[in-house]
């Protein structure tokens, strides 16, 4: 994959999630120009064109978590994802320490109720 293709995250940034991805043995990475986990229809951590990283999280979690890394809710296109933190480029570097979380974005996603998903034809 090309760094310079347009909205595609940059390749370094890629491979740190494709790492923090690989340590959850039954979560599948998904997507090409937006890569995403996901589960039951509901997806629970993404890697924005920018190289930006959201992971969704419950509440409880997700205000311990912007306060203990002084970071703030993901938003994409003009739109605050209320259930999505940013991760910042330095935890997204550290997957022994982010795993924890990413552990808990599944959890979660696997409490939530499961949407009918789209396949193409």
């Amino acid at each position: 994959m090309s760094a310079s293709k347009k909205n595609v995250p940059p390749g370094e940034k890629l491979e740190l999630y494709e790492k923090l991805v690989a340590t959850q043995p039954e979560v599948e990475r998904r997507g090409d120009s937006v890569p995403y986990t996901s589960l039951n229809g509901n997806m629970f951590s993404y890697l924005h064109a920018s190289g930006a990283m959201a992971l969704r999280l419950p509440g409880g979690e997700r205000e311990k978590f912007l306060a203990k890394y002084k970071t703030k809710l993901f938003e994409a296109y003009g739109v605050v994802q209320k259930e999505y933190v940013t991760v910042p480029d330095a935890l997204l570097e550290n997957t022994s320490e982010l795993k924890h979380y990413f552990a808990v974005s599944y959890e979660y996603a696997k409490s939530l109720k499961p949407k009918p998903t789209k396949k193409r034809k």
